[in-house]
This record gives structure tokens, C-alpha cells and sequence, in this order.
């Protein structure tokens, strides 16, 4: 039997079917328009609980909206959760960012105590969460602070893989060399025209990050020439972290970890996802297990400060067990920050065409994965320092990054808690100009296609001298 929904005086819809889908499938529900077609506000009577003679008949739930978006949608929430037997422990939250969400109320009500219980009363938190939430926010602003006046964190993308996952739906092209550095050419190009707008406005840069697709795609020569202008074009002196995701283990040498590290890169990300050969195999990735190991002992030997390490709960046909050993053999490899995702069934995946439905099973194996890595990681010494959820996440559960030695990534706690103007290179990277007095970000993205990037490199430029610098 559908689960049959009309949401009366709803102008928008989406952020309500979002929460619906939390519980149900497309196929097991369904949205009625309302018959006057009406829109805004409502004063039709038969709200919550009540339905008409012919809504009876087919089983229809009427909700109207009387001004508060929350309150619809905890009548939203109960009435699924009876229907469905399930309680999200995210309650009603659909967006990504519950710690800015946190901050914010921390604002409004001055104590950690008064923002757990307006998550658990308001917005339906499990205590669990709302206890999580709150403790990455306190470890934030003990740790990293607040950002300063003017500061900047800049974001380099290097949109090339050697293969592409099941999931991904990022910028990950496969091409020759000759590509890559075609493409590097005119990277420069916009890095240049960027650190003459960094020093024309005054911006302080916080943290550097270089991410992908795959940076270390990249040969030693087109890194160096790459870390050589960043050093020598942007103003470094008040860098307080320099990333680069070096994800791909198969892509990774001592020479390119050599280079990085004398150009000050401070962090690292090796990224496994999983420890099980099989599961590399079916998600597509081209790298082997030793070539993780192998990778890790380059990281030690030639002395790199901090290496990260990705690892996703809810591969396809993976185990508990699985999980659970991939855990432990990154933890026995030494990783500073673990980061735990959940597998999210993106629009742009190759897994959203296989199995559109994919992260509606086994949720309660995704909840007892992330359960077990987070009592684990904290007894071994790790801390939640950021998190953010993800919409088609398996079991409705959120990612997590952990560290230890109170080494948080300042850049990722910066792009979630959007209060800092993020400024992006090259394709499919968007920069956000952040307005402290109005609390507001506006994006400046440039084209996600590398060719069309690169034939169109002095627009992408434009579109900042328009839109982000001052």
C-alpha cells in the first residue's frame, strides 16, 4: 500500500519529500497536489491527523502548513515513523551540515546544554547524535577556532583518475598525460590571475588544499611546477595547513612525497576505502591492498607530518567483518586522521544507474559499522572533529572525520561550517565568497568539463574579477 501524502499551503515540496524519502523509497509513497491547487499558507481545516470522506478512501495523509516549516515536519516524522516502524536518529535534519546548524544555535542560546536540547526537542535528534554534534562543535572552537578577519582558504581541483569508482560522482576524467598537462597549462593561467586578486584584497590564506579527482595523477614534474608557482605567486606566510590528497595509492612515489614535502605540505590523504581485495575490484578501484601498504611506508619514510585515510562503510557486498578488519589494519598503519563515509548513492554514479535503491538495505549493517568504528576510534585515542551527512547516505547516517594528537583538517571544518570565503581553482571548483555581516556565502563556480575549462579559461577568470574579488 502506497503511503499516500498531501501537503497543503507548501510551496516548495522538496525539503518535505526529502524527509519522506528518509523512510520510504520513491516507489512507496506518493505526493497528491491539493485539489485547489492552491499554494501558500492555508487556513484549510483537517490538518495533521485529519482527513476528509474521499481522503479516507485512499488511505491519505493531510498535512497543512501554519508557518512553521519544523513543526510540519515533525508531524511529517511521527506519522512516517508509525507508518514505517523506523526512527531515523537523525530526526528531521535532511541537510548536510548539523555542526553549522549547531553553531548557530549556540548563538541564539549561549550554551552547549540549551543547542543538545533544542536538536533532541526541536528537530527529533536521537541523544546520541545531538551528544556527537555538540562535541565536534566544543572540539572545533577549542582547537581551530574561529576564522579570522579576512582569512582565506584556496582550493586547487586536479579533476583526473586512473579509473572511476562505482560511486563517484566527482570531476574524474581518465586521459593520457599529454591531457593532464594540457590542462596544468592553463591552471596556472587562473593561479596566477588568482594570487594577484589575493594580494590586491588583502587576503590572509588559512589553508591550501589540493584535491580531485586525484592530485598525485599529476607526474613529478607537472607537481613541481605546480607547487613551485603556488610558492612563488601566493602570499604563504600565515598557511596554517597545506593538503594534498595523494588518494590513490597506485599514483603515489617517493619522488612526488619527496617534492610535496619540501614544498611544506603538511597533510596527506591516502585513501584505501577498503582493505578487502575483492571490494576494490568490484568498485573500481585499480589499486591493490599491498600498494596501500606500500604507500604508507613511503609516507613514513620520507617523513611526512600527517597522513589522512579515507574508509567507506557500505561497499557493496561487504560484511561486518570486513569493515571491521579494514579498520584495524589502517589503525595498525598509523593514520593521524581517519575520515568514516558512509556509501552515498549519487546522482552522477555509475551505482545509481546499477541499483537506484541500493542505500534503502541493510541499513541497520551501516548504523552497527559506524557504531563499532566510533567506539573503537575513541579508544584508541582518535576524536570526531567534522561532520557532515549526504543525501542518499546508506541507513541514513552521516561522515565523520576523526584525528588524534588534536590535528584537525582546518580546511574541512572551514568548507562545512561556511563562514570563511573559499576561493577555487580550475574545472568544476567553486569558490564562495563569504559576507560576515549578512552570514551569507555566494558562489562563483567555474565549468565542470576540463576541455570547456580550458577553451574558456579567461571567463572562469572573469567570473571572479565579477564575483569574488572585491
Amino acid at each position: 500500500m502506497l503511503y499516500n501524502c498531501m501537503l497543503r499551503g507548501v510551496e516548495r515540496t522538496n525539503p518535505y519529500e526529502e524527509l519522506i524519502k528518509v523512510f520510504l523509497p520513491p516507489e512507496a509513497y506518493r505526493l497528491i497536489p491539493e485539489p485547489d491547487g492552491g499554494s501558500g499558507v492555508s487556513a484549510v481545516s483537517g490538518a495533521f491527523g485529519k482527513t476528509s470522506a474521499d481522503a479516507e478512501q485512499e488511505n491519505l495523509r493531510v498535512f497543512t502548513f501554519t508557518g512553521d516549516k519544523d513543526l510540519l515536519k515533525r508531524q511529517l516524522y511521527e506519522d512516517l515513523s508509525a507508518y514505517s516502524g523506523k526512527r531515523p536518529k537523525w530526526g528531521i535534519l535532511t541537510g548536510i551540515r548539523p555542526v553549522k546548524l549547531a553553531g548557530e544555535l549556540l548563538k541564539q542560546h549561549g550554551s552547549l546544554e540549551q543547542v543538545r536540547q533544542t536538536l533532541k526537542d526541536q528537530y527529533l535528534l536521537h541523544p546520541q547524535k545531538a551528544d556527537l554534534v555538540c562535541e565536534i562543535l566544543q572540539y572545533q572552537r577549542e582547537t581551530v577556532g574561529l576564522p579570522g578577519e579576512n582569512s582565506l582558504s584556496l582550493y586547487i581541483g586536479i579533476p583526473f583518475c586512473p579509473t572511476r569508482c562505482l560511486y563517484c560522482s566527482f570531476p574524474s576524467n581518465q586521459k593520457p598525460q599529454a591531457e593532464v598537462e594540457r590542462y596544468l597549462e592553463i591552471l596556472l593561467v587562473e593561479l596566477a590571475a588568482a594570487a594577484e586578486g589575493v594580494k590586491r584584497d588583502g587576503y590572509k590564506l588559512e589553508s591550501i588544499y589540493i584535491g580531485g579527482g586525484t592530485p598525485t595523477t599529476l607526474n613529478e614534474v607537472q607537481l613541481e611546477r605546480l607547487l613551485n608557482q603556488l610558492a612563488e605567486q601566493m602570499p604563504m606566510d600565515g598557511v596554517r595547513e597545506f593538503t594534498v590528497e595523494a588518494g590513490r595509492p597506485d599514483t603515489i612515489t617517493e619522488d612526488k612525497l619527496r617534492i610535496m614535502r619540501e614544498h611544506g605540505v603538511t597533510r596527506i590523504s591516502i585513501n584505501p576505502q577498503s582493505m578487502k581485495q575483492e571490494t576494490l575490484e568490484r568498485i573500481g578501484r585499480a589499486h591493490t591492498v599491498a600498494d596501500v601498504r606500500r604507500a604508507f611506508s613511503m609516507a613514513e619514510h620520507q617523513q611526512m607530518d600527517l597522513v589522512n585515510a579515507d574508509l567507506i562503510a557500505g561497499l557493496p557486498e561487504e560484511r561486518f567483518e570486513d569493515f571491521q578488519t579494514s579498520l584495524q589494519e589502517i589503525l595498525e598503519l598509523g593514520a593521524d586522521n581517519i575520515t568514516l563515509h558512509t556509501l552515498a548513492v549519487k546522482r552522477a554514479s555509475r551505482l545509481k544507474d546499477l541499483d537506484e535503491g541500493f542505500h534503502y538495505k541493510n541499513e541497520t549493517l551501516r548504523e552497527q559499522m559506524l557504531e563499532y568504528a566510533l567506539k573503537t576510534l575513541k579508544a584508541q585515542g582518535y576524536q570526531p572533529y567534522y561532520l557532515y551527512r549526504q543525501k542518499h547516505t546508506s541507513g541514513n547516517t552521516e561522515n565523520i572525520g576523526f584525528c588524534r594528537g588534536d590535528t584537525p583538517s582546518i580546511y574541512n571544518i572551514r568548507i562545512m561550517e561556511e563562514a570563511q570565503s573559499i576561493l577555487a581553482l580550475g574545472a568544476g571548483a567553486i569558490s564562495k565568497i563569504y559576507f560576515p555581516a549578512e552570514n551569507r556565502l555566494e558562489r562563483v563556480p567555474n565549468v565542470t568539463n576540463y576541455e570547456i575549462y580550458i577553451e574558456r579559461i579567461d571567463e572562469m577568470i572573469e567570473r571572479k574579477n565579477k564575483g569574488f574579488w572585491r
